[in-house]
């Protein structure tokens, strides 16, 4: 039984492999035979989105890795091996399965410090990322290329996908005053690079302090155009609502709205970010009213539906039925993700004018801000309840945010040209 049970696995591992035209950073780095990091200490920053297309974890490769010596792990938010709840602090502890140190960049401590760093000549950073700023890895990444700069350690990130594609642009730029953790850097909402694109931008840049000895392992087979699904790799969640890859496509159409706590978006129900929904909505009504705005590439179903948890009681104390729509992206490359959320918004408004959205949690305002980088979206947007009001603010930095980071760019646009020659 054992034999037959190793022997189908053997078969799925393999279809796996087979079924990708990708390979991860972590992939081409070992087929080179580690060369990179020969003779060298190392710190690994990862999660369990950090795999190969076998699924093994990076941690175990680098850890078995020949001439290469593994002496530090780093977790981000949700931890190493992806035990932590969002927005848990994660204690530092030893990796049970390797018996290496484990340091927590989520909590307390979000820069490693000097002392974390001490042992170790490179920092390699290996996280599957989903191309939008108030997602807390690339951020992460940031930190962690600043304080090698500062604590002379060179960088290297394994690159991965970025699961919208490499063309997908949307949104402002980071106001002074409105730096966080979730908007850390000058850049749009959905800033359209791979996770070794990000750091040559921020690196050469300047916006990170210092000037990082960086080194990206690029991916073999990826171009701009393609989706996650596109590159045959597996999907591993790198947080619990991000189960899937195509969560990624929907956490930009409603995240921001999120951060009110006066709707749910799917969280706590089979549908994460999917949704527009409170207990006081007709959601028939709801549904004719969005899809008559005839948004390229977007549709919405009226769904009723009870969640079944909550991630905070200030969202929802009862758990109460809710009705709204469910959202559908029919054409991703038409469709402005972020601004959907506003367009809701607008027409919620337009039917419920007495609820006084944004004065229901005006304790929210301050996160709110800072997810979109700027208050000036949510004063504008308020007066009148328009997108109209907020749409050349919104777009204003797109553009020009893309035509500066071509110049970073590790990869050609169409599927038949394969890897540009780094500079």
């Amino acid at each position: 039984m054992k034999k037959i049970f190793l022997t189908l696995l053997a078969c799925v591992m393999t279809a796996l492999t087979l079924s990708a035209v990708v390979k991860p950073g972590i992939e081409v780095l070992r087929d080179g035979g580690f060369k990179q990091l020969q003779g060298k200490r190392v710190g690994l920053v990862t999660n369990p989105s950090g795999i190969d297309n076998n699924l093994k974890s990076t941690v175990d490769i680098l850890h078995q890795a020949p001439g290469v010596k593994l002496v530090a792990l780093f977790g981000p938010e949700h931890g190493v091996r992806g035990n932590a709840h969002a927005g848990d602090a994660v204690g530092d502890a030893v990796d049970p399965e390797t018996g290496i140190k484990m340091y927590s960049l989520y909590g307390k401590t979000h820069k490693p410090t000097a002392e974390m760093l001490r042992d170790i000549d490179v920092l390699v950073y290996d996280i599957q990322d989903i191309g939008c700023r108030s997602y807390t890895f690339y951020a992460t990444m940031g930190v962690c290329m600043e304080a090698c700069a500062e604590n002379n350690k060179e960088f290297m990130v394994l690159d991965r996908p970025n699961p919208l594609g490499g063309n997908k642009v949307e949104g402002n730029l980071v106001e002074d005053g409105y730096f966080s953790f979730v908007s850390k850097y000058a850049i749009p909402y959905l800033y359209g690079l791979t996770p070794g694109e990000l750091a040559r931008f921020l690196n050469e840049e300047g916006h990170i302090k210092g000037h990082a000895k960086l080194t990206v392992i690029p991916m073999e087979g990826w171009t701009r155009d393609m989706k996650f699904r596109d590159t045959g790799m597996p999907w591993v969640a790198p947080s619990p609502q991000i189960p899937a890859p195509e969560n990624a496509f929907f956490y930009p159409v409603s995240g921001i709205l999120g951060e009110l706590y006066i709707f749910n978006t799917g969280i706590g129900y089979t549908l994460p970010f999917e949704c527009f929904a409170a207990s006081w909505i007709d959601a028939d009504a709801l549904a004719r009213n969005m899809n008559a705005l005839n948004l390229p590439g977007m549709k919405f179903r009226p769904i009723n539906y009870k969640p079944f948890f909550a991630l905070s009681v200030a969202v929802d104390k009862s758990l109460q039925e809710v009705h709204g729509v469910q959202i559908y992206i029919t054409d991703f490359d038409k469709a402005n993700l972020v601004l959907t959320q506003f367009y809701f918004l607008q027409v919620i408004h337009e039917m419920y004018p007495e609820k006084e959205l944004f004065e229901q949690n005006t304790k929210r305002y301050n996160m709110f801000d800072k997810v979109c980088g700027t208050k000036e979206i949510r004063e504008r947007f308020c007066k009148r309840y328009r997108v109209a009001d907020i749409i050349h603010l919104f777009n204003k930095d797109a553009e020009a945010f893309k035509q500066r980071s071509t110049m970073y760019y590790l990869y050609h646009k169409g599927s038949d040209l394969g890897l540009v020659d780094l500079p």
